[in-house]
């Protein structure tokens, strides 16, 4: 009997997929460290931090693709701290450092991180979210996703835990596979937005633009994303990657 293997757009679609199904893996583990912290003690930036830290400095310092990692407190949750975020940064080789945010609102330089995508969107439906690519302007000036995942203890919002990776990271594991297809291919969001493709005239944040494209995306924007595979009007084949609301689109 000969073994048959999945079509090569299917192998690509399930690569991407694995890639960031991985990173949520971790993500939950670090929820649910989360969870049983903040059922079991008051909650203080005190105690907190050294919890966050426990994990996320080895993530960052371990996982190639991890760049920055750590737990954001819904406002008024820590009786220390009425906004608090403990993220660390780093990768492998590099030191690692916290995040220095301003947690004073009277000042010019506070941002209020609750009106931020990686935020609001867990926020508003309690489901894991996958944010980018875009500027991480406030952690490495550089294209990055942001994974986070709602922290819910006895029907009450606590925060989100996450982590960082960087676009080229995530360009150089998925390349191979997108050239591999024989034409041209863009890995994107549920927005279009392009996080990696084969044609070098396609950068990383720019949108997508092909006629029924947003329309073919709609459903990865859901909390819980509906599997794409279908063809746009030019041709284009479109599949998404899992549950991780990225889609291949090939041709």
């Amino acid at each position: 009997m000969t073994a048959t293997t999945a079509p090569a757009p299917a192998r690509a679609a399930e690569e991407v997929a694995g890639i960031v199904e991985d990173l949520f893996t971790t993500v939950d583990g670090w929820r649910r460290r989360l969870e049983a912290h903040l059922e079991a003690a008051e909650p203080t930036a005190r105690t907190l931090d050294p919890v966050v830290e426990e994990f996320a400095v080895p993530a960052v310092t371990d996982d190639p693709l991890i760049t920055g990692a750590g737990f954001v407190a819904a406002p008024g949750l820590l009786s220390d701290a009425r906004w608090h975020l403990a993220w660390w940064l780093g990768s492998p080789g590099a030191e690692v450092r916290r995040l220095a945010t301003v947690d004073d609102e009277t000042s010019d330089s506070f941002r209020d991180y609750t009106t931020l995508e990686w935020w609001r969107i867990p926020f508003r439906t309690g489901a894991r979210h996958l944010t980018g690519p875009y500027v991480d302007y406030l952690c490495t000036d550089d294209y990055a996703v942001t994974l986070t995942v709602p922290i819910v203890v006895e029907d009450r919002f606590l925060g989100v835990v996450g982590c960082d990776a960087l676009v080229d990271r995530i360009e150089s594991r998925v390349l191979p596979g997108l050239r591999g297809l024989g034409a041209p291919a863009a890995l994107v969001n549920a927005s279009g937005r392009i996080v990696a493709a084969t044609d070098a005239r396609r950068e990383p944040g720019a949108i997508l633009r092909l006629d029924g494209l947003a329309e073919a995306l709609a459903p990865l924007r859901e909390a819980h994303p509906d599997a794409i595979d279908l063809r746009l009007p030019g041709g284009q084949a479109v599949r998404s990657c899992g549950a991780s609301s990225l889609a291949l689109v090939v041709g």
